[in-house]
């Protein structure tokens, strides 16, 4: 492992970070790539999966020392798809209740959709748009576990403990998601205002679950798990949808923050019962 990593670790994640950051501002307000029949902005993701490995080599880095290990990799994957199956069928639960209690006769429906901060958009039925929203959602993973809870946590390590190093990390990936009220602004759909709230919205919903992540890949010492569980969140939220009487997925961020919390708190309470804090994160 060459010098540079160990003795300027924040500076070394700022300069990556900044180049990743470049490429999906690039993407989001020029290529616009989820607007495109693909429906994802995937290509500065397929760019920060080139970066890692580019990163890896320069510092002598392996693949399995930032996460992506050979060991217990079916196992970790059905337990992410698990918990997130788990909490969302909680969520999806809760929501129905009420809007049953409200009489707007909810139904589930299932077809893909692009996430927006003001909801789900540009509805398609289409095979290919499946198939295109579960690869981009394979590429998000690999790129943003492996980025902020792989490359990040380990070379934060080398210099400050876990927790540390989570609360870094998942800070960088809250302030990650501000692109999409960027280019609402910057289209004139909302306010300067409404940029600003919807970026502290993002900013502690994705940093809480930054956190999650991180807690995850240090229980488990890999990213397979919390790769699975943050597959899941993204592509329920595409796939599978709540319409009423008076519109589609009106409770959508009160569905998302039900099971993110209750993901949360479940993820926390298995972090502290097995003590995973007294682990090395990555066993190389």
């Amino acid at each position: 492992m060459k010098d540079g990593l160990t003795k300027n670790p924040v500076k070394c994640i700022l300069v990556i970070y900044m180049i990743c950051f470049l490429f999906r501002i690039l993407e989001y307000m020029v290529i616009r790539t989820d607007y495109s029949i693909f429906g994802e902005a995937f290509l500065h993701k397929l760019t920060g999966i080139i970066i890692l490995a580019l990163t890896l080599r320069y510092f002598s880095l392996s693949w399995s020392s930032v996460g992506f290990t050979s060991k217990l990799v079916v196992r970790y994957l059905l337990y992410g798809l698990t918990l997130g199956a788990a909490v969302y069928l909680a969520a999806y639960g809760s929501e129905i209740l009420i809007q049953q209690l409200n009489g707007n006769n909810p139904e589930l429906q299932i077809y893909v959709t692009s996430y927006g901060i003001h909801g789900n958009t540009r509805i398609q039925t289409g095979l290919l748009f499946f198939i295109f929203c579960v690869v981009g959602n394979i590429i998000n993973v690999i790129m943003e576990e492996g980025i902020f809870r792989g490359l990040f946590i380990r070379m934060l390590e080398t210099r400050c403990t876990f927790l540390k190093a989570a609360f870094i990390s998942s800070i960088l990936f809250g302030f990650w998601h501000i692109a999409a009220p960027m280019r609402s602004l910057l289209d004139g759909e909302i306010s300067g205002t409404g940029m600003i709230l919807s970026a502290i919205m993002l900013i502690l919903t994705t940093g809480i679950t930054g956190v999650k992540f991180c807690l995850l890949t240090k229980i488990t010492g890999s990213l397979w798990m919390a790769m699975a569980d943050h597959f899941f969140n993204n592509t329920i939220i595409n796939l599978l949808h709540i319409t009423t009487s008076s519109g589609i997925d009106e409770m959508q961020v009160i569905r998302i923050s039900i099971a993110q919390t209750v993901s949360f708190l479940i993820v926390l309470f298995i972090y502290i019962k097995s003590r995973a804090n007294q682990k090395i994160t990555f066993r190389t």
